[in-house]
């Protein structure tokens, strides 16, 4: 069984190589990590004052009683009611979708979608070991937002470089995006270019941290500035501008 946190659209692509195309997103509940470094304040259901990303809903397992365990079959029929009469991107998010790698139900409702000639993105921290055993996952974009130190998260945990090799010389397409603040812009700057150096030739994104607009601004100009530096490409937060943090769009 998936355990699945929300799925919701048509909406657009908010962030990344895809940012403002039309899109059903399926987010898996679980995660490895908290990142308590990127600020965002929280009250779990009882109670208790937490720090992480913006989608803490799906990350915390103190949110699991609002997961909904579905296997492929539901899944895909949750899905089907929300698909417009036009071929439509499915994006797979969390949490962190590659806990479910190894599950059975989960490589089936991969397989399904790429069959039916969706571009399937699946948006990951890309630290878990995965390995390609079918063909129908090379025909995937994996969106590989690894995680640096102002993350908070030890380094051993957040960077697999044998699996950002492996998802970059098996698929086509697939990129790396990092976000980055103001603040800590010369210690992530080395980390990313010394990811560069390991992984290789694969196209960089860099996206502001912030998980309101007035936060985006704040740091916005710096990461535009350091990717022009670089020659990465900058990503804006396309749906905090517009919707802020609201879920479900």
């Amino acid at each position: 069984m998936l355990e699945i946190n929300e799925i919701f659209g048509p909406t657009i692509q908010g962030e990344g190589k895809l940012i403002g195309t039309p899109s059903i997103f399926i987010r898996l509940g679980k995660c490895n990590m908290s990142c308590a470094g990127f600020g965002v304040e929280y009250k779990t259901p009882n109670g208790e004052i937490k720090k992480s990303c913006d989608t803490y809903y799906a990350v915390d397992p103190a949110f699991k009683k609002e997961w909904q365990k579905l296997d492929c079959e539901e899944t895909v029929n949750k899905v089907s009611k929300l698909l417009p009469n036009y071929k439509i991107d499915i994006v797979i998010t969390g949490g962190e979708p590659l806990l479910y790698w190894k599950n059975e139900e989960f490589q089936k409702l991969l397989k399904y979608y790429v069959e039916e000639n969706h571009t399937v993105t699946i948006e990951t921290n890309a630290s878990l070991d995965i390995k390609f055993t079918q063909d129908y996952q090379r025909k995937l974009l994996f969106s590989m937002s690894v995680k640096l130190s102002n993350s908070f998260e030890p380094e051993k945990k957040r960077i697999n470089i044998n699996t950002l090799k492996e998802i970059s010389s098996k698929t086509l397409n697939s990129y790396l995006k990092f976000v980055v603040d103001k603040n800590s812009i010369n210690i992530v700057e080395k980390e990313i270019i010394e990811i560069r150096k390991k992984v290789g030739n694969i196209e960089i994104y860099l996206m502001p941290l912030g998980s309101t607009v007035e936060e985006i601004d704040k740091n916005s100009e710096t990461v535009i500035n350091m990717a022009i530096k670089n020659g990465f490409k900058y990503s804006d937060r396309l749906h905090i501008r517009i919707w802020d943090n609201k879920r479900g769009v």
